[in-house]
């Protein structure tokens, strides 16, 4: 699992990533970015509900996930250090995939809540947090060495824009 001090590192390291390579995100407005960072978490669990039937592997779409959750918690004003992040997935859910589903299901209401005028804060917060939660459970459950990964996918990310220096 993963200390604090590498959430809070994880955490700013992202908010770097984003203003080098994704500032055509960061131009948004928070409630447009947040809506764009909606669409992502559907698309992942889409992914991941295709099985091998998906291009990408369950450990690429783990790890974008993850950065994606990361700039969420960014723009929420989310401290993802301070959270209490256990090993276990808290769930009656039988289907683990259901338990993202669900939480980006949230995630997509409170987005969605933006555009009435409703409370969506609380909702976003608690849905980015259980994606997250989620997100590093699965990647104990494979071994995946999450946090070398999100910065492979960082450095494969950057060198798109070859033309920033």
């Amino acid at each position: 699992m993963i200390s604090p001090s590498e959430m809070a590192s994880l955490q700013c390291a992202q908010y770097a990533h984003d203003m080098r390579n994704h500032f055509d995100i960061l131009s948004l407005s928070k409630a447009d970015r947040l809506k764009h960072y909606g669409l992502h978490f559907a698309k992942y669990v889409g992914r991941l509900a295709r099985g091998p039937d998906e291009a990408k592997t369950v450990e690429r779409t783990l790890v974008d996930a993850t950065l994606v959750s990361l700039s969420a918690a960014n723009t929420l004003h989310q401290d993802l250090s301070k959270e209490n992040f256990v090993n276990k997935q808290n769930s009656t859910q039988l289907d683990p995939l259901r338990v993202l589903a669900d939480a980006s299901g949230r995630f997509a209401d409170a987005c969605e809540k933006i555009d009435h005028m409703e409370e969506f804060l609380p909702i976003a917060k608690r849905a980015n947090l259980d994606i997250m939660a989620w997100l590093l459970c699965e990647a104990d459950d494979k071994n995946l060495e999450l946090i070398s990964e999100v910065h492979k996918r960082r450095r494969e990310l950057a060198d798109r824009h070859f033309y920033i220096e």
